[in-house]
């Protein structure tokens, strides 16, 4: 063991400045209710770090009793508690995991809940001076305020959810505090305006919707509101959809972000989710995580896809900021009742009203606490209103020239949703494989894949390009050669698929059909054998 707290502060320079800090990055997991795999996304996104060569502490703040020990198999040292136990000390523990450290919790004597990490100022500021990579907090469930500050002062936090209604109502829930803690903090020291803040809370209901609260604050003062909006146009939490059954489960992460940003003003990004998946159940009762003790399973796959994204996020070098929400309420134009463009076909039009109308059902998961039923009503008339309108085109072309007068008569491109997530993914591949590729390249399943998803194509817009069945598609990149073709027509389709991708055809070909060969060489010297 190795007690942090006898690391000196980093040294200031000549000049007597204070050094940055040595901690590159702090990641808090949290937020919404519990049982929703919070532990487990924070333990495989260390051992994803940890195999990538970086240093990483993973911290139990979980209020209601430490677990990350056992996850990991870790056998805690026998320490001799004191009445007088200072919670600024940092004590790490070695995991099986190399680089991967363990920051467990503790009770004092006669307690019989864990010390709060975060209960002073402190024990978060000796986190940024651990000479580590990433620190990885995993704060567990609840919206107690020393949750909530190491979740605001973490540089990126994410949330977990499963679906169904509980954990996603508590996940809208976890929002709602988090500004409103955020709020309180950024006016501490001002207590005018902490007062005046308190006098718009009591107008509202309890743990308000932050749109509410913004409004409410800038009818008391102008620049106390557009401070409460620039707050709030900085929150931003990423989210993680777990134990996805259906395809419809995977669609939630979109649709909670789109109804966040509408009826919360929290911009949330959706970073991926994780199939349910039996090995993960197998996982935490080996003591293993699931990266190690299962990485070819289809929940590992996800977790990995979703650590390379938190990866790319944490390194990426402009951090775009969106504008703060306007302080009075604008009715959305019918184009974005429809979550569609100016530019859109009737049939997109079409399906976009069927979208609509199937969220804004009751009952509908996404919508979860948000909007009460004679509200769905309400929204379900416009999005019909909507549907009507634009579909007739002399109804559609008075509304067009009565909303947007000035615009050109060529209609503008139609808008996509930027996945900040996505694109920081598909940056950080886009480095890796400049560096990776060259003519020695051998190129395998994995590689093909890698390429593939830098540049935003999916298997279905290649198979409908080459007319390859989509099977034989995905046994290439899983290197799945039993279930593919002979050579002969295998290396037609990594040809049309290195083609597609932009590669050099022969030099795919001729690598990943050399692999095909190994394997089917090694196949029948087992059979033999």
């Amino acid at each position: 063991m190795e007690p942090l707290s006898s690391i000196p502060p980093p040294p200031s320079d000549a000049e007597g400045t204070a050094a940055p800090r040595t901690v590159r990055h702090v990641l808090a997991v949290g937020g919404g209710r519990g049982g929703v795999g919070k532990s487990m996304l924070a333990v495989n996104l260390g051992v994803y770090l940890a195999q990538l060569g970086r240093t990483v502490v993973l911290v139990d703040a979980d209020p209601t009793g430490a677990k990350l020990h056992t996850m990991l198999d870790v056998e805690l040292p026998k320490r001799v508690a004191r009445a007088d136990s200072d919670d600024d000390e940092l004590t790490t523990c070695p995991t099986p995991i190399p680089g991967l450290l363990l920051l467990p919790q503790e009770y004092s004597i006669g307690s019989t809940v864990p010390v709060r990490p975060g209960r002073k100022p402190r024990w978060a500021r000796r986190l940024r001076l651990m000479d580590v990579d990433y620190v990885i907090l995993d704060l567990g469930a609840g919206t107690a305020p020393a949750t909530l500050d190491l979740f605001l002062s973490a540089d990126m936090g994410l949330c977990a959810v499963t679906p169904e209604p509980p954990s996603v109502e508590a996940t809208y829930r976890f929002f709602r505090a988090v500004f409103q803690r955020r709020i309180r903090r950024t006016l501490i020291r001002d207590r005018f305006k902490l007062r005046m803040v308190e006098r718009a809370q009591a107008e509202l209901e309890p743990l308000p919707q932050p749109l509410d609260l913004v409004r409410a604050i800038a009818r008391y003062d102008t620049a106390a509101g557009i401070l409460a909006a620039t707050e709030l146009a900085q929150l931003r939490p990423r989210l993680v959809v777990n134990s996805v059954r259906l395809r419809t489960d995977s669609d939630l992460g979109t649709q909670m972000g789109d109804m966040a940003s509408r009826f919360l003003g929290v911009k949330l990004d959706y970073i991926g989710h994780v199939e349910h998946d039996d090995a993960v159940w197998l996982s935490v009762v080996r003591r293993r995580p699931l990266l190690i003790d299962s990485p070819a399973c289809k929940a590992a796959r996800n977790l990995e896809r979703i650590a390379r994204r938190v990866l790319a996020l944490a390194t990426a070098r402009d951090a775009r900021l969106d504008d703060p929400i306007p302080l009075v309420p604008t009715e959305p134009n019918l184009y974005d009742v429809l979550g569609t463009h100016r530019g859109a076909t009737d049939e997109e039009l079409r399906r976009a009203h069927k979208r609509q109308r199937e969220i804004f059902q009751s009952g509908s998961l996404p919508l979860t606490s948000l909007l009460t039923e004679q509200q769905l009503v309400t929204e379900r008339a416009q999005i019909d209103e909507a549907h009507d309108t634009l579909l007739d085109p002399l109804r559609r072309r008075a509304y067009d020239v009565s909303i947007f007068p000035e615009a050109d008569e060529q209609l503008p491109e139609p808008s996509r949703t930027t996945d900040g997530a996505l694109e920081a993914e598909r940056e950080m591949l886009r480095r890796e494989l400049a560096r990776e590729i060259n003519g020695e390249t051998e190129f395998s399943g994995s590689l093909l894949r890698k390429v593939r998803e830098s540049q935003g194509i999916e298997l279905e817009e290649i198979a409908g390009r080459t007319k390859i069945s989509p099977a034989y598609l995905k046994a290439i990149e899983t290197e799945d050669f039993k279930s593919l073709p002979p050579l002969v027509y295998t290396r037609g389709f990594v040809q049309q698929v290195a083609k597609h991708l932009k590669l050099d055809p022969t030099q795919v070909s001729r690598t990943y059909l050399k692999r095909m060969r190994r394997w089917r060489s090694a196949s029948s010297d087992d059979s033999r054998a």
